[in-house]
C-alpha cells in the first residue's frame, strides 16, 4: 500500500537525546540519523540490531538520514511516525481500513476541538457524517501484546478528550493504533507507564469513541544495489485484551 525505495541498511549503535541515533554503515563509517519517534522506543531495538535508513538529498538539512524501520528479534518494526498517517490516510481512500467502511472525502491534518488539536485524518461516512481519526505508531511490546503509549503523553490524552468532544457533537470518531510489527497478537493501553492514558481511553470507548488496533505487515527486500525496499500493508485488528 504504501513503500518505500532506496533505504540505506546499517547497524544501530545509540540512540540519545531522543532525535539522534548512532548508525554504523556497511562501509564502516558512522552517521547520524533523525529519530521521529520520540517516545522510548524500549522494545524496537537493542545496539547491533540492522536498521534502516531514508537519505535525503536536501542540502539544507543537517542530518542525510532519518531512521525508518529496525529488525529485532527476526521482525520489523517501524518508528517512523509519519508512515502511519500515510498509510491509514490511503487505506481510507481506497476502503481498506479495518473497521471502518464506507469513507469518503479524505483529508488530513485538519484544525478541529476544544483544545486547538489537528486531527491525522477527517472523512465522511456514507451517511455523510465526520469521521474523525487520530492515528498511533504502536511499537511497544509487552509479552504478546502491542501497548500505546511507550511514555507518558498528555497530548495523546488530550486527543482523546477532542474525539469525546466530536462524538458528543454528533460526529463519529476512531483512535486508530497503528500496530508497527508483527509479533505481537492482542493490544491494549501501556496502563503501567500512563495510567491516565488507559483510563481517558476507556472513558472515550465508553463514549463511543472506536478503538482500532490495526496490525501493519511489513515486509522489507534487499535490492541488488545493497539498498532496501520497504513496504506496509494493513492485515486487519488485533483484539483488545485488558491486561491485569
Amino acid at each position: 500500500m504504501i513503500s518505500m525505495q532506496g533505504l540505506v541498511p546499517g547497524r544501530i549503535l545509540e540512540r540519545y537525546k531522543r532525535f539522534l541515533a548512532d548508525v554504523e554503515l556497511a562501509d564502516g563509517g558512522i552517521a547520524t540519523a533523525h529519530c521521529t519517534n520520540t517516545g522510548a522506543m524500549k522494545t524496537c531495538w537493542e545496539p547491533g540490531d540492522l536498521v534502516l535508513l531514508a537519505p535525503s538529498d536536501n542540502p539544507a538539512r543537517k542530518l542525510k538520514y532519518t531512521w525508518i524501520a529496525c529488525r529485532r528479534g527476526g521482525t520489523w518494526i517501524g518508528v517512523d511516525t509519519g508512515i502511519p498517517n500515510k498509510v491509514v490516510a490511503e487505506a481510507a481512500r481506497l476502503d481498506r481500513l479495518p473497521g471502518l467502511a464506507g469513507l469518503r472525502d479524505v483529508r488530513t491534518e485538519v484544525r478541529y476541538g476544544a483544545e486547538s488539536s489537528r486531527v491525522d485524518v477527517l472523512a465522511q461516512d456514507g451517511e455523510g457524517r465526520l469521521v474523525y481519526l487520530e492515528v498511533k505508531n504502536t511499537t511497544l511490546r509487552v509479552g504478546d501484546a502491542a501497548c500505546f503509549p511507550d511514555a507518558v503523553t498528555a497530548r495523546g490524552a488530550k486527543h482523546l478528550r477532542e474525539l469525546q468532544g466530536m462524538v458528543r457533537e454528533g460526529h463519529r470518531a476512531a483512535l486508530v493504533f497503528f500496530i508497527n510489527r508483527g509479533d505481537v497478537r492482542t493490544f491494549d493501553a501501556a496502563r503501567e507507564i500512563d495510567p491516565a492514558y488507559g483510563e481517558e481511553l476507556d472513558r472515550a470507548a465508553a463514549c463511543g469513541v472506536l478503538p482500532l488496533p490495526v496490525q501493519a505487515r511489513l515486509e522489507a527486500r534487499e535490492e541488488k544495489t545493497g539498498r532496501w525496499s520497504l513496504a506496509w500493508d494493513l492485515t486487519g485488528l488485533l483484539p483488545w485484551v485488558k491486561r491485569s
